[in-house]
């Protein structure tokens, strides 16, 4: 390579959901004798869930395949009602780690439904986030993807409210929203957008600095809807070359001149930090930061009174003193929570 300058973009990599998650999961693995089962992966990204694959963690795709009486915890993306209820019976213990943002869409798509309304929800039906969503309310629900999908809808006679994957790239909704605003002129729409800050903040963050760019890395995994969205987005914006890799061994050897840098949501920044050293840039690293992420969500409710009723932690760093009023410690990263929990292993 002659790579001559890289400019990272920030925020990048995990965002305060998957931070939670993360550290929701790794202390379930640290208190209970395994396995510890979780329902799809924690967060879509190949690393992290290898890793917990290595501490005893079991994934599945169905609560009927975790055998009674064991831990269990659901993802970050949101799980549809009826799954909630089987792991709850299922389980000897169940912790729902889903994302708060996510908690949001659930809440409006069952309020809006219960006053009669037809909902357009804009995600990626496969999506696990966008499934989980959907089973709140199937008989209210209209999924679209695209500008199409809304030109495809009937003319509905009931009020109509327009939702969204909290994951989607924000030029995607836009052009959505305004579609079905030009359809539904009296459409109901939230207070404040579905779009997770964190997707919003490194899609802008990419945008801030792709025109200085010959080549943009971005770090994530396939079925992160987060990453594909920076990785279209790149394109959008003018980028000729764009690689989104799991990791540094995935890149091609002939990049050149100047090379951004972002990574997706779920992305740790060891991975980040693998790719900087194979890049290797002669004239160093340019951060380019354009806000200051400090949101915080703590583990779930359920989890934090098992926390508190242990008394064997003083901090969610899983390495602190004993305390007998332990705390969480937003400050102690997650990536270093796993670090930890692989080391002592």
């Amino acid at each position: 390579m002659d790579v001559e300058k890289v400019i990272l973009a920030a925020p990048r990599g995990f965002c305060a959901g998957v931070e939670m998650a993360i550290k929701a999961l790794a202390w379930l693995v640290r208190t209970f004798d395994g396995p510890v089962y979780c329902y799809h992966e924690i967060v879509h990204n190949k690393l992290v869930v290898r890793r917990f694959e290595q501490l005893g963690v079991v994934f599945v795709d169905d609560i009927s395949e975790v055998p009674p009486g064991y831990p269990i915890m659901l993802s970050a993306h949101g799980s549809a009602p009826e799954v909630v209820a089987a792991a709850t019976e299922q389980a000897s213990y169940m912790v729902d780690a889903v994302c708060p943002l996510v908690t949001k869409v659930h809440h409006e798509v069952k309020v809006r439904a219960n006053k009669g309304y037809r909902i357009i929800y804009v995600g990626h039906e496969d999506h696990e986030e966008a499934v989980g969503t959907m089973a709140v309310a199937p008989k209210a629900i209209h999924p679209v993807e695209d500008i199409a999908g809304v030109e495809a809808l009937a003319d509905f006679e009931e009020p109509v409210a327009l939702l969204a994957q909290t994951t989607l790239s924000h030029r995607d909704w836009e052009g959505v929203l305004h579609a079905a605003q030009d359809r539904f002129p009296d459409m109901w729409t939230p207070g404040r957008s579905d779009l997770c800050f964190a997707t919003t903040n490194r899609q802008a963050a990419l945008t801030a600095i792709a025109e200085r760019c010959d080549t943009v890395v971005i770090v994530g995994s396939a079925n992160s809807s987060n990453t594909r969205a920076l990785e279209k987005l790149a394109g959008e914006l003018g980028c000729q070359r764009v690689f989104r890799v799991n990791r540094a061994s995935e890149l091609p050897d002939d990049i050149s001149g100047v090379v951004g840098l972002t990574a997706g949501a779920s992305a740790p920044e060891e991975l980040i930090n693998e790719v900087l050293d194979r890049l290797d840039p002669a004239e160093g690293i340019e951060e380019v930061s354009i806000t200051d992420e400090d949101e915080y969500f703590p583990p779930p409710r359920n989890l934090r009174d098992l926390i508190e009723a242990s008394g064997s932690l003083a901090s969610f760093s899983l390495g602190g003193p004993p305390s007998p009023t332990p705390i969480v410690d937003r400050k102690v990263a997650a990536s270093d929570v796993l670090d930890g929990l692989i080391a002592s292993h």
